[in-house]
């Protein structure tokens, strides 16, 4: 049976982590905060003017919200950070708008995805932070983000991932400390992630494992806090005649697609669309392979991914990513798509794209395409981080390809995103749905251990999935009473 983080297992324990936050002056920000920082407490905003939006600061932790003020140091916060494509850029009538994840902080929105599984571990008494390691499994930035975390709390953080992830997240985690374990392979090759944690679960015994592919903290988070912002972006941009008609989200560890379990509660026509690579199809036709799509994982379904609530998926020619990214990224790029009449001030904030984001762009334009959707039509989805993660591959690409220049800029747009169309992609029926729940039972039963009635709970019991992804709403009580022991806030 599948049981919610709903109460306190050992007080002991707990007493250790409010003794080490009070020291240190850790407050835990609640999910309401990080949804709505107007919430949070005036001495916390006064800290912050001074604190740059990467510090290792425990004030820091109240950043974790979409509302970030877009500053590197001493943002307080304004409304969702967000950008809207123009029809110049898509080819298509639709609108479709992206939640920007670069003023989170490490400039990734996982350092949320991170919180929702460490925390309430630590609020119940489950994770002793003056003793446990916490051990991110990841392919990037999830692993980053509880780095981050961790750090701010003092413990000391293990972050699992695929040796061919860009040269900026391996250098910033050593610079932060963390002891880093580096498996075969690229962003697809998540056994070999799940292989390290079996040889650390079996031999470390002061490590804690947060596995962000069945840690629901994972999707609560992002139905909580990424639903929220994405809701009242939508109520910021309609119009008169505005329909919320999809929200794309590539799968990954199917924490981000949650948010569109939040939004079917206030939209139900909306169309929920799981973006995946080309190379490594696994929704799509139960496909394998590697990819250069960073950060997504792929070759299995995660645990945490309420796949009922999927209605479509597509699939992305990484190559088609990685032109993109060049085009968005070089001057001449840049000067293509001005002639094109794409406006500066757009064309400046294309670097808030990273290589996922373009991907989740080309699909919304496959979605649009398919449904055959008008202005009237809005479509969401995340830049979940910026160009700033991978400069590395813009030089590599350079040096692959030679320099870039105004006549590739013209192939890449005409051929990348114009022709985009709706192959590689199929909508899903209720058959179909069950199918894809069903190769859980491969990754999870045979390979991790678990039970074949809970998986089978994920499926057939209809209010289980509401409740794991409410739990947020006990959490917070639990959050107030901890910070309330500290005694920091008085």
């Amino acid at each position: 049976m599948i049981e919610l983080i709903n109460k306190v297992t050992n007080p002991e324990v707990r007493k250790k982590a409010v003794e080490r936050f009070k020291e240190r002056g850790i407050i835990l920000p609640t999910f309401k905060q990080m949804q709505n920082p107007d919430l949070i407490p005036g001495k916390v905003k006064d800290k912050l003017k001074n604190i740059g939006l990467w510090e290792l600061d425990p004030m820091n932790l109240f950043r974790i919200s979409w509302k970030n003020e877009p500053k590197e140091k001493g943002g307080l916060f304004g409304d969702v950070n967000y950008l809207e494509l123009p029809k110049e850029i898509t080819g298509v009538d639709a609108r479709i708008v992206l939640l920007v994840g670069k003023w989170f902080p490490t400039g990734a929105h996982k350092v949320g995805a991170a919180y929702g599984c460490l925390v309430p571990r630590i609020v119940t008494g489950q994770f002793d932070p003056t003793y446990h390691k916490a051990v991110w499994p990841s392919t990037g930035n999830y692993c980053r983000g509880g780095a981050f975390d961790s750090s701010i709390m003092g413990v000391t953080a293990v972050a699992i991932l695929p040796e061919e992830m860009s040269k900026e997240r391996f250098d910033w985690l050593k610079e932060i400390g963390s002891e880093v374990i580096a498996t075969k392979g690229c962003e697809s090759n998540v056994k070999e992630i799940y292989d390290a944690c079996w040889d650390i679960r079996r031999n470390r015994k002061d490590c804690v494992i947060f596995n962000q592919f069945d840690e629901f903290g994972n999707p609560a988070w992002h139905y909580n806090v990424t639903g929220y912002a994405l809701e009242e972006v939508f109520e910021t941009i309609k119009t008169k005649n505005s329909r919320l008609s999809a929200y794309i989200s590539a799968t990954g560890s199917a924490g981000t697609i949650a948010a569109g379990d939040y939004l079917r509660t206030k939209f139900p026509h909306l169309k929920v669309v799981a973006s995946e690579a080309l190379q490594c199809p696994t929704i799509l036709r139960n496909g394998f392979g590697g990819h250069r799509i960073e950060g997504i994982g792929d070759k299995h379904i995660p645990w945490v991914h309420n796949v009922k609530n999927t209605n479509a998926v597509t699939a992305i020619d990484d190559e088609d990513c990685m032109r993109i990214f060049r085009l968005f990224n070089e001057p001449d790029g840049h000067k293509f798509l001005k002639a094109n009449g794409v406006s500066d001030e757009i064309i400046s904030q294309l670097q808030l794209l990273g290589i996922s984001g373009v991907g989740n762009m080309l699909s919304a334009i496959k979605t649009a395409k398919y449904f055959e959707m008008t202005s009237d039509d809005v479509i969401f989805t995340l830049a979940t981080d910026s160009a700033v993660m991978y400069g590395s591959r813009l030089d590599e690409l350079t040096h692959e390809k030679g320099k870039y220049n105004d006549i590739q800029a013209i192939k890449d747009y005409e051929k990348c995103i114009l022709g985009q169309v709706t192959d590689n992609m199929r909508e899903l029926n209720y058959q179909d749905q069950k199918a894809i729940h069903n190769l859980k039972y491969f990754t999870w039963v045979e390979q991790q251990a678990k039970e074949v009635e809970d998986l089978n709970q994920l499926w057939y019991d209809h209010d289980l999935w509401q409740n794991l992804f409410n739990q947020p709403k006990v959490w917070d009580e639990m959050i107030e009473q901890f910070n309330d022991e500290t005694g920091l806030l008085k």
